[in-house]
């Protein structure tokens, strides 16, 4: 038993519990906020240091052994994950301060991204499918009223669809968790992976199987990403680097955790399935991201081809396969946030998000547009930047596993990332400066990645925070392996996982 796991939902619940306390105390809010991320920040370093140190660890809740009762689970993927969501958290937070306006803030935006916080984690840490299903729900109630909050015409648009994809998809859900309890009697994911194998993964339980993949692709934009353009350019930057960075890889996460654990009986079915949505996904995005000349859905289709590059290392299930895929995890997941802020301030500088009507902005904003080139090259998986050794084992792993032709497509759409995003670089910085224009509240399209101020300080030093970090784990990966060969390890043999949780 360790009562750290947790810490990483108690800090930001007991967080947003105190803001909502003290909604006009906006300067309160902001410090608060600050303090509760550092907090969960340093909870979460302490957590991975002791599953390095002593393996996987394990909290029953209430003193009920499994099968019974709900068990919190720290592996190493896990905690990597936590790690990574308390950092981007915490830099979220820092730039939402100087660039979330007062109005927003006075109404509960603070306690709404801590409430978010607390659900991401316990996706994480949950070893329980339908604790599983609450701590999304946790997440999604929080990110329906961060993606509406500011009530613009297009935010009160995007909500009704991103609202309606996700109630169907959370009623699948639980229709898939209904069907698996009948067929195996369990909810403990460890106990479920005995049950699953024991019974043999064919016929009924292949039926589930896809019914969980359909749930958890619609969440993560596996293939179904089609609400995920429009709902992605709705709020302002902050929110929308939030939701980029963490909330599809929550459901990237749940693919991986369910389809090593539980789903991994059957794999000429199952990951045969998810092959062919990763190599859809992934040409779907690339052509997205070429097909517009707007800045917020080039950077939203650019999250797609992730989500598709990702399961493709899901579908190769080999040992390099899966050590890449977690850390190209985290390496998306501070990437995606620096590019969502990035984005934003770009519009906001330009006064537009529309390609042809902007350029010359590095005379005035060097800074800005540097760090985004820099970014974009780590996005594509230019050495020796954080892209890369991710990038590289997926590949490698995809070559071993005989996935030719995805390994061929993700290098392809690795050029097309390259490519998309320095067009959006060349056509923002280069030629001649336009005159800026004004950003109408009214026009939801012109606003959809504003919502704050250019000429408040200290905007570019959360993304300064984050580029130091895509930065760092590129050039320092020898010192990651040790940890994403350790979580590799862990999804490539889920006995070890039963065996922590059920002592068998």
């Amino acid at each position: 038993m360790n009562n750290l796991l947790i810490w990483p939902l108690l800090v930001p619940l007991l967080t947003a519990a105190v803001l909502v306390l003290f909604r006009k105390k906006i300067a309160f809010q902001r410090w608060v906020s600050a303090i509760g991320s550092i907090a969960g920040l340093a909870v979460a370093l302490v957590l991975v240091a002791q599953v390095k140190q002593n393996g996987i660890q394990t909290l029953f809740m209430s003193g009920w052994a499994p099968p019974y009762g709900i068990v919190f689970v720290a592996d190493m993927t896990s905690a990597l994950l936590i790690l990574a969501t308390a950092l981007i958290g915490m830099f979220i937070v820092f730039f939402s301060i100087g660039s979330i306006d007062n109005e927003r803030q006075s109404h509960f935006y603070f306690p709404l991204l801590h409430f978010l916080l607390v659900g991401v984690s316990g996706s994480f840490l949950t070893g329980d499918i339908f604790n599983l299903f609450v701590c999304f729900e946790v997440m999604l109630i929080s990110s329906y009223a961060l993606i509406v909050l500011g009530g613009t015409k297009l935010q009160l648009k995007e909500t009704i669809k991103y609202v309606l994809i996700n109630v169907v998809s959370s009623t699948l859900f639980v229709a898939a968790v209904a069907y698996l309890y009948g067929v195996t009697g369990a909810l403990n994911m460890a106990d479920l992976s005995v049950k699953v194998a024991e019974a043999g993964q064919d016929g009924i339980l292949n039926v589930i199987a896809i019914l969980f993949l359909i749930v958890f692709s619609l969440k993560a934009g596996l293939l179904l990403f089609f609400w995920l353009p429009g709902s992605y350019s709705a709020p302002p930057a902050a929110v929308i680097a939030l939701f980029g960075a963490l909330l599809t890889k929550v459901g990237v996460y749940t693919l991986v955790r369910v389809f090593t654990l539980i789903f991994n009986g059957d794999p000429a079915v199952t990951h045969t399935w998810i092959a062919w949505m990763a190599g859809v996904t992934m040409i779907m995005g690339a052509l997205g991201a070429l097909a517009y000349r707007d800045i917020p859905r080039i950077l939203n289709y650019n999250v797609i081809i992730s989500i598709g590059f990702i399961a493709f290392g899901l579908a190769t299930a080999n040992a390099d396969a899966l050590s890449g895929v977690v850390f190209y995890l985290l390496h998306d997941m501070a990437a995606k946030a620096l590019l969502f802020i990035l984005g934003g301030l770009i519009i906001q500088a330009a006064g537009t998000g529309n390609l042809d009507e902007m350029g010359g902005l590095l005379k005035r904003h060097p800074a800005l547009g540097w760090m985004f080139f820099v970014t974009a090259l780590a996005l594509a998986g230019i050495p020796p930047l954080s892209g890369f050794p991710g990038k590289l084992q997926i590949i490698t792993g995809g070559f071993a596993g005989g996935h030719y032709w995805l390994a061929a497509i993700s290098l392809l759409t690795s050029f097309i990332v390259l490519y998309s995003l320095v067009r959006v670089f060349m056509a923002a910085f280069w030629g001649e400066e336009r005159k800026k224009l004004p950003l109408d509240s009214d026009d939801g399209k012109k606003r959809s990645l504003s919502g704050f101020q250019m000429n408040r300080p200290g905007l570019l030093l959360p993304a300064a925070g984050l580029l130091i970090i895509i930065i760092a784990m590129g050039v320092g990966a020898e010192w990651i392996y040790p940890f994403v060969e350790q979580a590799g390890h862990t999804l490539l043999n889920p006995a070890e996982y039963v065996q922590a949780i059920l002592k068998e």
